[in-house]
C-alpha cells in the first residue's frame, strides 16, 4: 500500500506543482452534481489548484493519478480526460447504485538543510519525485541545520448514483483521512453534520479544519467556518445555505517515522449541500 501510495505523488500532485504551492493554492476536484438518478448517468469534474475556491485562475491540475473507487471495490477508469492550461476535466459514469470516492493521494519524505557556505538546500528538489529510498544517498550526513518532514496530502470528492453506501469510505490507514459520520451526499442546509479525521489510523487530534462555500469570486470575504477536531478526531459542522463547499484540514505532531521528526498531514475536499 505504501509503495503505491508514494508513487501516487509523482503524476499527480507533483505533476501539477500542487506538493510545492499548498500553502500558496488550494487544490480541488468539482463534480458537476454529487447526487443522481437514472440509468448509468454522468458526472463531469474540473480539477485545478486556484487562488480562488472553484475558479480555475492558477494551473491545472494532472489527472493522471486521480482514482475511482466504486461502490462494489473496483477501480474505475476516468472517461475523456483532458487538461488545459487552468483546469482539467473527466468524466465519469455510474454504471451501478452507490456511492463513488474520486481523488489522489500523496506520502513522502522531505528535507531541509543548509550546506558549508550556508546555501539553503531540499530533497526532493522542486517539482522532483521524491523516493524515500534515496534519503541516505541523498542528503548529506553532516548536514546543517537538517528537517525532515513525514508530508502527506488528500483530494477527494464523493458522489452517489440511487441509495448512498459506505464502502468507500473506508479509512486506509495512511496519512490524514475524512471518515464522515454523516454522509457526504447527504448535507442539507441548516442541518448539522459529523466527521471523524484520523492521521495513520489514528485520530487527528486537535487538527484545524476551515470549510468555505464557492462564490469567493462574488463576495468580498471568504465566509469561512472553522472547526478542530476533539480528543476522537471528530467534528460538526452546520451548514449555513445550499451549495458547493470546499474543505481544508491540517494536522501535524512530533510522531513521525525516522528519519523525520516532524508528522505533517493535509486533506481537502468538496462537498454540495443541498437545500431542504
Amino acid at each position: 500500500m505504501k509503495k503505491n501510495f508514494t508513487s501516487v505523488l509523482v503524476a499527480g500532485l507533483m505533476a501539477a506543482g500542487v506538493a510545492m504551492q499548498a500553502e500558496a493554492h488550494r487544490a480541488w476536484i468539482l463534480p458537476s452534481s454529487t447526487v443522481l438518478s437514472g440509468d448509468d448517468p454522468y458526472v463531469t469534474f474540473d480539477a485545478a489548484v486556484s487562488n480562488t475556491i472553484f475558479f480555475p485562475d492558477h494551473v491545472a491540475m494532472g489527472v493522471d493519478a486521480v482514482t475511482v473507487a466504486a461502490p462494489n471495490g473496483k477501480t474505475l477508469s476516468l472517461e475523456n480526460a483532458s487538461r488545459g492550461k487552468y483546469r482539467s476535466t473527466f468524466d465519469l459514469q455510474l454504471t451501478e447504485e452507490g456511492t463513488y470516492k474520486v481523488g489522489l493521494a500523496s506520502s513522502g519524505l522531505r528535507a531541509f538543510w543548509k550546506d558549508a557556505e550556508g546555501k539553503r538546500k531540499m530533497w526532493p528538489r522542486r517539482g522532483q519525485q521524491a523516493n524515500d529510498a534515496e534519503f541516505e544517498t541523498a542528503v548529506p550526513k553532516d548536514a546543517k541545520d537538517l528537517r525532515v518532514t513525514q508530508s502527506s496530502r488528500r483530494v477527494e470528492t464523493f458522489v452517489t448514483a440511487g441509495a448512498p453506501t459506505s464502502d468507500v469510505l473506508k479509512p486506509e490507514g495512511v496519512g490524514l483521512e475524512l471518515v464522515p459520520v454523516t454522509h457526504p451526499n447527504d448535507l442539507y442546509a441548516g442541518e448539522a453534520a459529523s466527521f471523524k479525521l484520523l492521521i495513520d489510523g489514528e485520530p487527528a487530534k486537535g487538527a484545524e479544519v476551515v470549510l468555505i462555500p464557492g462564490g469567493t469570486r462574488y463576495r468580498d470575504t471568504q465566509n469561512e467556518i472553522s472547526a478542530q477536531a476533539d480528543a476522537e478526531g471528530k467534528f460538526s459542522v452546520t451548514w449555513p445555505s445550499a451549495g458547493q463547499y470546499f474543505m481544508e484540514a491540517e494536522y501535524e505532531d512530533g510522531k513521525a517515522r525516522a528519519p523525520a521528526t516532524v508528522r505533517r498531514g493535509s486533506y481537502s475536499a468538496t462537498f454540495e449541500v443541498l437545500p431542504l
